[in-house]
């Protein structure tokens, strides 16, 4: 019998953790369906702003914003970014932080979940976190997001009328509305089953676990012992 595990998921394009964590958590999907390809997992990706007070026009880069508007010494921002960028390298993926350009991240939320209605939702926000960490796109700019939509999948013209729906602009708001009221203070977040949190970027292991141990209490198992 197919069983299904749903995971919903909050997370931010601008957040290198939520990067790594996406990578992370699809990794311990494939380990855990290895096991059991009988199951299912079902997921919904949030919206979630981690600098909801950057302009909508700031020009500069992720050091520029750190700095300047966080406050934090330059070479205390560099040195954390050089960490960052080795640890997503050892997980296969590039952060090039010279060409980061900071931005607010509200339209591209908008696209997400025009992504959502269309079914390319997962293609899309994969499309976006490599362009930003990656690419230097600017998440607020209509054209890049245009383009960068009808490269998987999307009108370009609906890219642009999405980002002054009144419609995606209340979903971008409910779903952080939704977090703010489950206690969520950081992303990315992982809630199994409507029940069972997982905060930050877990290995790929930790996630195979928590699926099992939730597998095991959707069956009525006795719960393992780890």
């Amino acid at each position: 019998m197919s069983e299904t595990i749903r995971v919903d998921i909050w997370s931010d394009i601008a957040c290198p953790w939520c990067y790594i964590g996406k990578h992370r958590f699809e990794a311990g999907v494939a380990e855990f369906r290895a096991a059991h390809p009988e199951v299912t997992i079902e997921v919904e990706s949030h919206s979630y702003e981690l600098a909801p007070d950057t302009p909508l026009d700031f020009a500069g880069s992720e050091i520029d914003f750190l700095v300047k508007h966080k406050g934090m010494p330059r070479e205390q921002v560099e040195q954390m970014l050089g960490q960052m960028t080795e640890l997503a390298a050892s997980e296969g993926i590039v952060f090039d932080f010279g060409r980061v350009k900071h931005a607010n991240t509200r339209r591209a939320h908008r696209v997400l979940h025009l992504a959502k209605d269309r079914g390319v939702q997962p293609e899309v926000m994969q499309r976006l976190f490599r362009a930003y960490f990656e690419e230097g796109e600017d998440m607020s700019d209509p054209d890049a997001l245009a383009r960068l939509g009808a490269e998987v999948a999307l009108d370009a013209d609906e890219v642009r009328a999405a980002l002054d729906s009144a419609k995606y602009g209340e979903a971008v708001d409910r779903d952080i509305t939704r977090a703010q009221m489950l206690g969520v203070t950081g992303v990315p977040f992982f809630l199994i089953e409507e029940k069972y949190g997982v905060s930050g970027a877990q290995s790929a292991e930790a996630f195979a676990g928590a699926f099992e141990q939730v597998l095991g209490l959707v069956r009525g198992e006795e719960p393992v012992q780890r």
